[in-house]
């Protein structure tokens, strides 16, 4: 099971470019060969991964550490020169929720707010580094090669997702200039130093936007597998089965008879939710059931246990067990993050308002600007063909199941989650907010249309960078928050300040 999900990170087309799912090395060569914009995409990640990943490191030691009350388990056993060297490059990436992630990938699910992380990043960071990086054991410990595979996985997952962005913008968008452009502004994102760290946000992006891509193809058995994959990186992967629904609820209205979509449909939906019903059964097991198995933990473990008022398996079963549905996510959530309906609606939490405020106001911007420019098509929950001088772009009728999608985030973010996680939580699940702005710039500066292409392409994203002055208002608002939130956002995070 690893190997094929190597495979698909190192070359995920196999699954894509083709309606058999079969993968010919010809036919990837041909097609990067006559699509400049890819290549472009490619290149341009790349440079932004490789821009995050050396700032990160300068603002690591430029910064002395803040002393968060964050969860920061003891290193078990002594660092080498190798470790050194390791945490001075890498040791940005591995702050905050990050702890978490390689605290799973080295001990397993020890503690029970540990099980408020999914287990699809711990077993890919686990498998390289056991794997690939195990002939490093003797210079490096575990937690040094995990954080060396994390930070290779989401430089690959981070730029195989803009590369799927593009192509989901291609087909929904019908306007191959628009797509690269957002392919380019998510390259730059203001969450992309979380692109970079030991999070699920690239890998949940990249199987979300692969997904919706083979949706948009009419792939829906592939598309399953890919959001199916985004289940298992993060819990809001459930919602993704609402693109499937809705899709065949649209294919059923406007085509009669169409049984067979609907079965395709219910095992896609069911592929979905599983990854979600097979982790809370682990979790109920491991929690609520007695056991004669003994876990050996480390005392350092223990120790900390005692210290911070963890819980540890098996030492008691927790009442969230007698429940009529024992899901312990949600009860994590609620216990340990105060997570739930307006409860984060508190005087001394403004200032995180105020860092999820750029995020919100474009995110309303987004659906304002689509709704009251598709009434009819919104009225009609985008399932009927209305009259409409609108055929392709941001306008485009496919777009509306992008902006309920976000519209649903957006509300259920700012009242039930820590609102400061808005920002992560949109930019790695919304495509329709790098389109809408594509589609603010073009607007604003129709000049780059009229770039030169041929065998290469201009960038457009830099061309905007050097014609700063003469940009309009609203184009630099969108370019200085990506850059500001980048920059800023990779200063605060590696120093385990108020940005996560």
């Amino acid at each position: 099971m690893f190997f094929l999900l190597c495979k698909f990170l190192v070359c995920p087309w196999s699954l894509l470019l083709n309606t058999d799912m079969g993968w010919s090395w010809s036919n990837w060569k041909m097609w990067w060969s006559h699509d400049p914009f890819l290549q472009e995409v490619v290149r341009f990640s790349l440079w932004c991964r490789g821009i995050t990943f050396f700032m990160q490191v300068a603002f690591n030691q430029l910064i002395p550490d803040h002393n968060a009350d964050a969860f920061s388990p003891p290193r078990l056993g002594p660092n080498t020169l190798g470790d050194n060297i390791v945490e001075l490059l890498f040791g940005g990436l591995g702050r905050w929720d990050a702890e978490h992630f390689l605290f799973i990938a080295e001990h397993g699910y020890v503690y029970e707010h540990n099980m408020a992380f999914f287990p699809l990043l711990p077993l890919l960071i686990g498998g390289l580094a056991q794997g690939p990086l195990l002939p490093l054991a003797g210079l490096l410990r575990l937690r040094s090669r995990l954080l060396i595979s994390s930070a290779f996985l989401n430089c690959v997952c981070s730029t195989l997702a803009a590369v799927s962005l593009y192509l989901l913008g291609c087909v929904t968008l019908q306007s191959r200039r628009s797509a690269f452009l957002s392919a380019l502004l998510f390259c730059m994102s203001p969450v992309s130093i979380f692109m970079a760290s030991t999070y699920s946000e690239s890998l949940y992006v990249l199987a979300t936007f692969a997904g919706l891509w083979q949706l948009q193809k009419h792939r829906t058995i592939c598309s399953s597998a890919f959001l199916s994959l985004a289940t298992a990186a993060r819990s809001n992967g459930l919602v993704n089965a609402g693109f499937l629904l809705h899709s065949t609820v649209k294919e059923a209205i406007q085509r009669k008879n169409y049984s067979g979509k609907l079965l395709q449909t219910i095992f896609g939906i069911v592929l979905i939710i599983l990854p979600f019903v097979l982790f809370q059964c682990f979790c109920f097991v491991r929690s609520c059931l007695e056991s004669d198995e003994n876990q050996q933990i480390p005392q350092e473990l223990v120790q900390l246990a005692i210290e911070k008022g963890y819980r540890v398996h098996k030492t008691h079963i927790p009442a969230w067990c007698s429940l009529r549905f024992p899901l312990a996510y949600s009860h994590i959530q609620s216990e340990y993050w105060d997570v739930g309906l307006f409860r984060y609606f508190k005087l001394q939490q403004l200032p995180n308002f105020l860092l999820a405020s750029p995020v919100m106001i474009l995110s309303i911007c987004t659906i304002l600007e689509y709704t009251s420019s598709n009434l009819e098509l919104c009225r009609t929950l985008g399932l009927w063909k209305v009259q409409s001088k609108y055929t392709n772009g941001f306008y485009g009728p496919h777009v509306f199941v992008y902006v309920a999608h976000l519209a649903a985030l957006t509300g259920f973010g700012f009242l039930c989650m820590h609102v400061q996680v808005l920002t992560r939580l949109l930019f790695s699940s919304c495509p329709v907010l790098y389109w809408f702005c594509s589609h603010v710039i073009h607007k604003n500066e129709p000049w780059i249309l009229g770039l030169k292409r041929g065998k290469t392409v201009s960038n457009p994203a830099l061309q905007l960078l050097l014609a700063w002055t003469s940009l309009q208002q609203g184009t630099r608002i969108i370019l200085a928050y990506f850059f500001g939130y980048w920059v800023i956002g990779t200063a605060l995070h590696v120093n385990f300040l108020p940005w996560t």
